[in-house]
């Protein structure tokens, strides 16, 4: 096809505001695919996607858009993820594209991560369409979020669409709208191959099978290719198109968005944002700078049960073959026995992988407390990478500590910006600077918009960080980050011992002031949960050889004194003393069975 009839393009949006919901209405008004009352979301193909309302992977689809000129459109549709965990991928997603429509919602208004994504779309120099959406709904304020547009993205009345994806209304207007103002593909079909990997997903039968764009050149099937940044040669056993199942074809050209099938045995042999270039006579330059996805929270996971162990391995393996971004390496316990500690993008990568273990291998897992990377700078000058608290060194052989930090911008109603600043402070963050956005109507009250700038450290930000911004702020307040660098901080190790047993999944690294606030949270809560044995069970927070903070929970104790009617007190005595002794032995002896329960319940507190 003349490459002046191709238009490229991506939907970028905050979470829920309708970005998949506006993908099906495209797929159905140019008939690539009828309406089904059964499944919605055709691009969101997983079961999880589909509960949780989110895109956890990138789609691609070819659409056939004809104009009342006669001319047949071909429109590429990719669909991005809209979370910040996968941020990687949604920039390299932008990079395939010439155009994006910007979806923001008619109840909610701009949001933090709209924000982020679109200025990664203005960092790429795409033409971008700004969009309200769902106009329909009896809450919705189209003219309040215009005013918000026009004050903080800077467009005009006239360039802004307002459309229900839901109801298909004003959906005909933005097909024909960018058809007018996306640009056509650039490339040029007589150099050499140059192809972009925007995504990639495993196949039992046919290996890798890679969604790319290509920019220059054209791709026959049967041909010899290599990655570009990897140095990976393959044979591209198929090649073709979505539409939106998969479509064969003999070639894709020059501005053309199709897959491959690589017959490679896992997508980190295949990862997202290298260039596709020909074996012999190909590209001597890359596309973009190419570079790994970095995981920045890791945690344990182990089975339940353990003779599930290998069960566990098998399942991570196999999910590893569909997410390059996941790293895991073996890791033991003394008290949960074989596991792995695994590296994630960010937290809702962790829940996501931790609930597809679960759901499609039928495992029981106990997830220990997440953590992040830390540098560590001996005496001997050496540097390690520190992951779990288990490798942590002894206070006496570090020089110094390094750890993440990053930017967050949170948008909220004016109302809730103090509680919001109370709580940022609390979790260590470091104010840098406040932006007043627009009006902002909410139930019972109106408030002005406002973004809130801070830096704080990324280990600050696990676990219930979010939980207390959503509920100071009612669910009104949007959080997005991006991570800046290390910094040097000074920390301490905090260990919980269980019956005098060190246990390394309830480990956390600290800063010295919270050691003591921490620890003893963490043994009133081990207090709570654990099941009482018929010995006394200490449990205990320490910093290196000092306890900070302790709990004991008490003995099932059997009434010895029950059947003993009077006489002297030295029998009731010498049966006391008897069930003492008795107790000591099953303290020496005595294991203690920590429920799965105490690990989700530590994971929670603050």
């Amino acid at each position: 096809m003349d490459q002046k009839l191709i238009r490229n393009f991506c939907i970028i949006a905050h979470i829920d505001h309708g970005k998949s919901t506006l993908a099906d209405r495209l797929i159905e008004l140019t008939g690539a695919q009828r309406r089904n009352k059964n499944i919605d979301l055709v691009m969101d193909s997983m079961d999880l996607e589909r509960e949780r309302g989110i895109t956890i992977k990138a789609k691609a689809v070819r659409l056939n858009y004809a104009v009342p000129s006669g001319e047949v459109f071909r429109l590429n549709l990719i669909d991005t993820p809209g979370h910040v965990d996968f941020s990687y991928e949604v920039s390299r997603t932008l990079v395939a594209c010439e155009g994006a429509v910007l979806v923001i919602d008619a109840t909610q208004g701009i949001q933090a991560q709209t924000l982020a994504n679109i200025y990664i779309a203005m960092e790429h120099d795409l033409e971008i369409i700004p969009v309200v959406n769902k106009i329909d709904l009896p809450g919705s304020e189209p003219e309040r979020v215009l005013e918000e547009i026009e004050t903080v993205l800077g467009y005009k009345e006239e360039e802004v669409l307002f459309i229900s994806a839901k109801t298909g209304e004003g959906v005909e207007q933005l097909l024909k709208t960018i058809v007018k103002k996306v640009p056509p593909p650039s490339g040029d079909p007589e150099l050499p191959l140059r192809a972009l990997i925007f995504d990639s997903h495993y196949d039992d039968y046919r290996g890798v099978i890679a969604y790319l764009r290509v920019v220059d050149g054209a791709l026959n099937s049967g041909q010899k290719v290599q990655l570009m940044g990897q140095g990976t040669h393959m044979e591209v056993l198929d090649l073709g198109y979505f539409a939106p199942e998969p479509r064969t074809e003999e070639q894709l050209r020059a501005g053309e968005v199709g897959y491959i099938a690589t017959g490679l045995k896992s997508v980190a042999e295949c990862r997202v944002g290298d260039t596709v270039t020909l074996t012999k006579g190909g590209a001597r330059e890359p596309l973009i700078g190419y570079d790994l996805p970095k995981p920045m929270v890791f945690a344990g996971i182990y089975p339940a049960q353990a003779d599930e162990y290998s069960d566990l391995r098998e399942a991570i393996e196999k999910l590893n073959l569909n997410d390059a971004s996941l790293v895991f390496e073996p890791e033991s316990s003394p008290i949960l026995g074989q596991g792995f500690r695994c590296g994630f993008l960010g937290l809702l990568h962790l829940d996501i992988v931790v609930e597809r273990l679960e759901r499609e291998f039928s495992l029981s897992l106990v997830v220990t407390v997440p953590g992040v990377r830390f540098l560590a700078t001996k005496t001997s000058g050496e540097v390690i990478t520190v992951t779990s608290p288990a490798d942590y060194p002894d206070p006496g052989e570090i020089q110094k500590v390094e750890e993440p930090w990053v930017k967050i911008s949170i948008i909220t109603p004016s109302n809730f910006i103090g509680a919001l600043m109370e709580v940022v402070q609390e979790y260590e963050g470091v104010y840098k600077h406040t932006e007043y956005m627009g009006q902002f109507k909410a139930i019972d009250e109106a408030g002005q918009r406002v973004r809130l700038e801070y830096e704080m450290p990324l280990r600050s930000m696990l676990t219930s960080f979010y939980d207390y911004l959503k509920s100071r702020s009612r669910g009104y307040a949007s959080l997005d980050h991006e991570f800046l660098g290390y910094r040097e901080a000074k920390l301490v190790k905090l260990d919980v011992l269980v019956n005098e047993l060190k246990v390394d999944a309830f480990s956390r690294i600290v800063p010295p002031h919270k050691a003591y606030e921490v620890g003893k949270a963490m043994v009133a809560k081990l207090k709570e949960v654990i099941p009482r044995q018929m010995f006394k069970i200490p449990v205990q927070a320490a910093v290196g050889g000092r306890i900070v903070a302790r709990e004991d929970i008490s003995a099932r104790r059997k009434d010895v004194l029950s059947k003993c009617y009077g006489g002297d007190i030295t029998r009731k005595r010498k049966l006391l003393e008897k069930q003492k002794e008795g107790k000591k032995k099953m303290r020496m002896i005595g294991r203690v069975e920590v429920p799965k329960e105490a690990f989700l319940e530590v994971m929670k507190l603050n």
